[in-house]
């Protein structure tokens, strides 16, 4: 496990967007997970000035997204089918049909979920996953619980999830209690991994993550078994470390 701890949120998107840079240089064809959330913002934002300035390009890439919420349509401002349509994809030259996020309007939401596995198999697996950290240690929507889920699944969300995401709307009575996610297996199977932290609020999951057992109380611990994983902490959420 690398750890790159910076100085300021900025300069961690900048790292994150380099990573990405250099996988597809590597391999144009590559088959990326992508995050969403307020940490991987600024990544995408710099993505897009490289695009802009010609020194990237998207048009080979395929997309596979963490996960969505349930009950929300396409177009509501808050699913992330909108997020990485508006903050991202509409700003770049990846084709349509090559980016992946689960329907969660879908009629069976379990042949969804199978759906969705199969298809990133069919792909070949992912290149580089990119990941966020709950507060609560969560990467996707993969709660604390008994036990890890393995692959693609509905899942229900932890209480502190829905608090902290009750920010992006307009009461905690409108924030989806369900979701469908990425399972751990899905994600361990992705050849390598790149986790975002930023701000004190993520210090003690981070702390966690790194330092701590490896339990299906703290899901992001599983990282710790992967063969390739770089971390790029802000100095705050690493203050712990």
């Amino acid at each position: 496990m690398r750890i790159i701890v910076t100085e300021n949120y900025e300069e961690m998107s900048r790292r994150a967007a380099a990573i990405v840079r250099s996988q597809i240089d590597l391999k144009p064809h590559c088959v990326l997970g992508f995050a969403t959330g307020d940490t991987p913002r600024g990544m995408y934002a710099e993505l897009i000035k490289m695009y802009e300035n010609r020194e990237i390009d998207f048009s080979n890439v395929t997309a596979f997204n963490l996960d969505e919420y349930c009950k929300l349509g396409r177009e509501d401002s808050e699913s992330y089918h909108y997020y990485m349509k508006y903050n991202f994809f509409d700003q770049i030259n990846i084709k349509s049909e090559n980016t992946n996020i689960p329907d969660c309007m879908a009629p069976d939401i379990g042949e969804e979920c199978r759906n969705y596995e199969q298809k990133i198999q069919r792909c070949g697996g992912i290149d580089l996953q990119i990941l966020g950290i709950g507060a609560n240690g969560h990467i996707g929507f993969n709660e604390p619980g008994i036990e890890f889920e393995a692959e693609t699944h509905l899942v229900k969300l932890h209480q502190m999830t829905i608090e902290a995401n009750s920010r992006f709307f307009g009461s905690r009575e409108e924030v989806p209690t369900s979701a469908i996610s990425m399972g751990i297996k899905t994600i361990l199977q992705s050849r390598m991994l790149m986790l975002l932290a930023n701000g004190e609020g993520k210090a003690e999951a981070i702390h966690k993550t790194i330092t701590g057992k490896i339990c299906p109380e703290v899901p992001a611990s599983i990282i710790q078994l992967h063969p390739n994983v770089v971390m790029i902490i802000e100095k705050n959420a690493a203050k712990l470390l």
